[in-house]
């Protein structure tokens, strides 16, 4: 979850509610979600998001959320734009990886130091949310009067072009640098351009973005020292870049909105794309060939809730009336309406920078949320069972108990993780179906962030992470976790076969494949199956020190001393035993 730094100042200033002392923002803090997490030294308040609100990732975002949760803001908010004199020409030399672009000319901003910072701070964090660390959405913000536009082709007004350029095909002074260096010599020497490098390694050619004159901005690694923004901007360009046009819009929005609560105007640009665009992703929207687009798009959506769905859920009865209200302090438009079947509903149109709203639920969410979730009364559910322990659970908590008995450390790692951690630092090819760990692997169609993009296949890689971010511990250290894991399997009806895993590991300057089998066999054992160890090879394992784990005659695992390779990815400089097996195969 993102952290983000609020100044309980500002938002009172903000809020326009000087009233409130630090507890009372903190309990309405509460109310919307936001958790507190402690001080910084400066006395800001951190506060842990759900990562689907990225429009409170600012002071400025969650402040209007308050005067919604407040009562003094109603309905959507749509702020008014002036019409654009700026356009973004799309060259067709662009990178067919990075082919979208947009942006927002923004006057009259008030940056004093904390605007400036929170600004700086909403760039980041959007970065590592939405933008996938940039990878699919960059942030660059400029200081206008720095630019000089040259007359658009069309001579509609002022022009920047997105350009490709070779790695020493052009110079510029980039942020925190006094001299001037070429695209690949930012990739190289620069220390953000080191950072990022990796995002454009694979490019045939490097975005770049220039006004007249020269260029100024290398997207998504960094801008140029020409255009750097401080307090004494007023005028600011706002331009982005990505794989997804989709993407970097709605980022668009967050920002905006986040500009216009300062008092800022905010001022259109087209962007004019080439008549023929090339694409390196054909999943993605697309852009219309040689169709101007006009951002940022400041549009609302429309969405449809039941009024049978929202009591349904939230376990209250409300009148229609009541329904539109909450709706409308929630920063939505709300009205009756019917579906086919007569039955009552309602039209709730959701304002730009709303990018969480996906589905009537989001909008139930919303109305529980104005209403008051601590003001619903809790109710014994019309079912006339009795709760009991299900045996699969009675197992898990059997085999934890007896691992922390043989001096385990239990855990409880996240169940999703990447490709790379996943398989990649494992050795492991997910292509080698009769291999532990490896199996097609169920990833999800849009993740927030590339650190969870999938299912994990196996627990092993999360022990492994564990030690990883241990290294400054004591030894010896012994950790278990009994937990899920899954890949993808076309004859289930889910496409996704499920599991429960047992699997531990044993980092010690000692540590030999003895002492895993030992546990092993003290298991089985204690749940009465017979255990056999016969040789195997698997590529996270040294050769000669693996076996396969049978119980009761089937193959459920794997056991071994970690091979050179997998402990060096990690850091570790210890031995390192580990195993895996199907917790199914002690019942």
């Amino acid at each position: 979850m993102p952290v983000v730094d609020v100044d309980p100042d500002a938002l009172r200033r903000l809020t326009g509610h000087d009233e409130k002392d630090d507890e009372e923002l903190k309990q309405d803090l509460f109310g919307l979600g936001l958790e507190f997490e402690g001080e910084t030294e400066d006395g800001e308040f951190q506060l842990e998001f759900a990562p689907d609100r990225l429009d409170r990732l600012s002071v400025e975002g969650v402040a209007r959320s308050l005067r919604y949760q407040y009562g003094d803001d109603r309905g959507v908010y749509v702020p008014n734009t002036n019409d654009a004199d700026w356009t973004i020409e799309v060259d067709s030399s662009v990178p067919d990886e990075r082919p979208f672009v947009t942006g927002a000319v923004v006057r009259d901003v008030n940056l004093d130091e904390a605007a400036l910072d929170s600004l700086i701070q909403l760039q980041e964090k959007l970065h590592a949310t939405m933008g996938r660390k940039r990878v699919k959405g960059a942030i660059g913000i400029h200081d206008l009067t720095m630019l000089k536009g040259r007359l658009a082709s069309d001579e509609r007004g002022n022009s920047i072009r997105y350009v490709g350029v070779e790695a020493d095909e052009d110079r510029f002074v980039p942020l925190d640098s006094d001299r001037e260096l070429t695209p690949g010599e930012v990739l190289t020497e620069h220390q953000t351009g080191r950072e990022y490098a990796d995002i454009v390694a694979d490019y045939g050619r490097y975005p770049a973005i220039y006004d007249d004159i020269g260029l100024f901005s290398f997207p998504p690694v960094i801008n140029g020292r020409r255009t750097e923004v401080s307090t004494d901007s007023r005028d600011l360009f706002v331009e982005m870049t990505g794989t997804d046009q989709w993407t970097i819009d709605k980022m668009l929005n967050v920002v905006c909105y986040a500009l216009d609560a300062r008092g800022a105007t905010i001022e259109e640009v087209t962007v004019d794309y080439p008549d023929d665009p090339v694409y390196a992703d054909e999943s993605v929207e697309r852009v219309d060939p040689g169709v101007d687009v006009v951002r940022p798009d400041l549009s609302t959506s429309e969405k449809h809730v039941a009024h049978d769905r929202i009591e349904g859920l939230l376990g209250v009865n409300l009148d229609p009336d009541e329904v539109v209200d909450l709706l409308e302090r929630s920063g939505l438009d709300a009205v009756t309406d019917e579906s086919d079947d007569g039955a009552l509903r309602y039209r709730v149109a959701v304002p730009p920078y709303r990018v969480d709203v996906l589905h009537p639920l989001d909008l139930v969410d919303d109305v529980g949320r104005a209403y008051g979730f601590n003001e619903l009364d809790p109710q014994y559910p019309e079912v006339g069972t009795v709760g009991g322990r299900h045996a699969r659970s009675t197992l898990e908590d059997a085999v934890r108990d007896q691992l922390v008995g043989l001096g385990f450390t239990d855990l409880l790692n996240f169940h999703m993780t990447n490709e790379a951690e996943n398989y990649e630092r494992m050795r492991v090819d997910p292509d080698e179906h009769d291999c532990v760990g490896a199996g097609e692997p169920v990833t999800i169609t849009e993740p927030y962030s590339e650190d969870y993009t999938m299912i994990r296949s196996w627990a092993l890689p999360s022990l492994a992470m564990v030690l990883e971010n241990n290294t400054h511990r004591s030894y010896p250290q012994d950790i278990a976790e009994v937990g899920f894991a899954a890949e993808y399997d076309a004859d289930e009806d889910s496409y996704v076969a499920e599991r429960q895993t047992v699997a531990g590991a044993l980092a010690r300057h000692d540590a030999s494949y003895e002492d895993a089998k030992a546990v092993l066999q003290s298991l089985a054992r204690d749940f009465d199956v017979e255990l056999e160890t016969p040789p195997t090879d698997h590529p996270s394992f040294i050769d000669g020190r693996t076996a396969s784990v049978v119980l009761d005659g089937e193959d459920v695992g794997v056991v071994g001393e970690l091979h050179p390779a997998v402990l060096v990815e990690h850091d570790l400089e210890l031995p390192v035993v580990a195993f895996e097996f199907e917790l199914e195969a002690l019942r």
